[in-house]
């Protein structure tokens, strides 16, 4: 058996546990987890179709129909047809349903609050965290407003040297040499920092980093350069690279510096779109190799 999957069937037998899913009723009830969940969505609405209810919670329907009919007999619902289409069932809960409704919500805060009373705060932070990155690894919705850029903090830094290397091993088999190049980078810069000429960026989604950037003094005068952009695989697609480098155009102008420039390969097909879209000109190419394999490095430039 693959070990990951094996992983995560263990992580679901210990989680279930957690929040009592093989009981035979949820918080000390005679209801169960679906019908908790079907009390939950409709205490949440005023009516629902019996359709979208099926749709949302992915029952199926003969399966949701039925537990509808007991509920309804047993005083939580009330069933109708729809005005606009016949052959369509609109639900709602009674005023019994919806006490019953908000009583399994107390006692499911209650449940956790226990649960997270046994945390300190940092561990609590972490846990949501965690969770937060499930459900974007297993195609959650994403958040409104799903990142922050910050500056870094202690142990930024090795992470940068950490995802280089391990990133681009991964999709283009760069190796020591490479991952040596970007401790060169990221130590001069912690080494030789100047606050007001030189920055670096940590993106986060959910508490999580995901990306960084590094504006630095170039040899030429009067010229800063862009250094070590890296979007993680899960939060491409979400604008934090474009964002990133308008960050460090956005420094660099105010530094008083009047062109920027960078280095990437040919292979790196999003970054150079990104560039390209930040006003970005290249301006010189040549070939060359990194852990034997053959690469086409690029210098980009624009003024500032």
């Amino acid at each position: 058996m693959d070990p990951h999957v094996a992983a995560i069937r263990e992580f679901n037998r210990f989680y279930t546990g957690v929040i009592g899913v093989l009981q035979a009723g949820m918080h000390d009830t005679s209801y169960s987890l679906t019908e908790a969940r079907v009390l939950y969505e409709l205490g949440r609405r005023d009516r629902m179709d019996a359709a979208d209810l099926r749709l949302l919670l992915d029952l199926d329907g003969g399966y949701l129909s039925r537990m509808l009919a007991r509920m309804e007999q047993d005083g939580l619902l009330s069933r109708e047809r729809s005005e606009s289409d016949a052959r369509r069932q609109v639900v709602a809960l009674t005023a019994a349903g919806r006490d019953v409704a908000a009583m399994l919500d107390a006692r499911a805060v209650s449940h956790l609050e226990d649960v997270l009373a046994e945390l300190s705060t940092e561990d609590r932070a972490r846990l949501v965290s965690a969770m937060a990155v499930i459900r974007r690894l297993l195609g959650g919705p994403r958040q409104a407003a799903p990142y922050v850029i910050r500056p870094p903090r202690a142990g930024d830094l090795g992470w940068v040297v950490y995802r280089h290397g391990v990133l681009y091993a991964q999709e283009y088999g760069w190796g020591r040499e490479f991952e040596g190049l970007v401790a060169g980078v990221v130590g001069g810069f912690a080494t030789r920092y100047d606050p007001a000429r030189e920055a670096c960026w940590i993106a986060e989604v959910d508490g999580e980093r995901v990306g960084c950037l590094f504006c630095v003094r170039h040899e030429e005068p009067e010229t800063a350069q862009l250094r070590l952009l890296l979007v993680e695989p899960s939060a491409r697609g979400m604008g934090i690279g474009g964002r990133l480098v308008g960050e460090c155009l956005r420094f660099a102008r105010e530094a008083g510096y009047r062109r920027i420039t960078l280095w990437t390969r040919a292979e790196l097909t999003g970054a150079r779109r990104i560039y390209r879209n930040a006003g970005f000109e290249l301006i010189e190419q040549h070939e060359g190799q990194e852990s034997g394999r053959k690469v086409v490095d690029e210098i980009w430039a624009r003024a500032l």
